[in-house]
């Protein structure tokens, strides 16, 4: 549809109403005719709107019927029976007597003898009390008994031991001397260790008060302690030998010499030089007395 402009209105403004002549006579002008066109009644505008509010609504769509999952029922978990506890095994270990300190020798040696305040007691053969003249200047003091220590009941026996008793004579002593010519000789532990393993702490203080009744009776002018365990038991003391020789120590008022093991000496002869210098510090200690 044309839409009439400004000039087309103003011409057909003043001719609402036009006849047939005056709109040929106008449309040979060129003057198109421009009437707003005719408003379709009420009745015809409602109609369709009539129509529709009229139309049938659409079918309704049949329910969708909703199946609920079935509902699995929870599963128990198995039950795992509890492990059974382990047996608690019975140890055969027994107090220490209360009264080593006040004990004469046999019966510090009795009490040794059937000691079992720890474990070792399961796997020797024998106790290693001591040996020796009880009332000798000189004590020695080793570490624990090997195994031919086990075998024989007595400290310092086969390599180790001849060794000891040639370090001995040359100071003019001896393991079966009497007085200014004999040492009495024991180790820290009474029990051999299970294949000769280092003493552990809490058998070296099961036998600590068995040594130290042993010093009180014997009551020695020195004490030459042979070997790590036997230097820290005495000294209470983690330094090394080393840094211990060459000096005068006490345990329980009496004079300690450090040296080193026997055992110790056979795998290392170079250190025998070092351990003659430290016995003549013991002699010195002596005869200073």
């Amino acid at each position: 549809m044309n839409t009439p402009t400004d000039d087309d209105q103003a011409a057909t403004s003043f001719v609402p109403q036009l006849d047939a002549r005056q709109r040929a006579m106008l449309a040979e002008m060129g003057v198109k005719v421009w009437a707003p066109r005719a408003v379709a009644p009420e009745a015809e505008v409602q109609a369709p709107v009539a129509a529709v509010a009229a139309a049938p609504p659409p079918p309704a769509r049949p329910p969708v019927a909703v199946v609920a999952a079935p509902v699995r029922a929870p599963v128990a978990a198995p039950v795992v029976p509890a492990p059974a506890a382990a047996p608690v095994v019975a140890t055969v270990e027994r107090q220490r007597p209360a009264d080593v300190g006040a004990m004469d020798w046999a019966t510090l040696q009795a009490t040794v003898a059937s000691c079992e305040a720890c474990g070792l007691c399961k796997s020797r053969r024998n106790t290693v009390f001591g040996v020796g003249d009880t009332q000798a200047d000189w004590m020695i003091v080793g570490e624990a008994p090997g195994e031919n220590e086990d075998l024989q009941g007595e400290p310092f026996v086969g390599a180790a031991g001849q060794l000891l008793d040639n370090m001995l004579r040359a100071v003019g002593r001896s393991r079966a001397g009497e007085g200014a010519k004999g040492a009495y000789i024991a180790n820290v532990l009474k029990c051999r260790p299970p294949a000769n393993r280092n003493p552990q702490p809490a058998e070296v203080a099961q036998c600590e008060p068995y040594l130290a009744r042993q010093v009180a009776l014997v009551q020695p002018k020195v004490i030459v302690a042979m070997g790590r365990f036997a230097v820290q038991s005495l000294l209470r003391t983690d330094e090394p030998i080393g840094r211990l020789r060459g000096r005068v120590h006490r345990y329980e008022g009496v004079p300690v010499i450090v040296t080193y093991h026997p055992a110790y000496l056979l795998r290392t002869p170079a250190d025998k030089a070092k351990a003659w210098a430290d016995l003549c510090l013991a002699m010195e200690t002596v005869e200073g007395s």
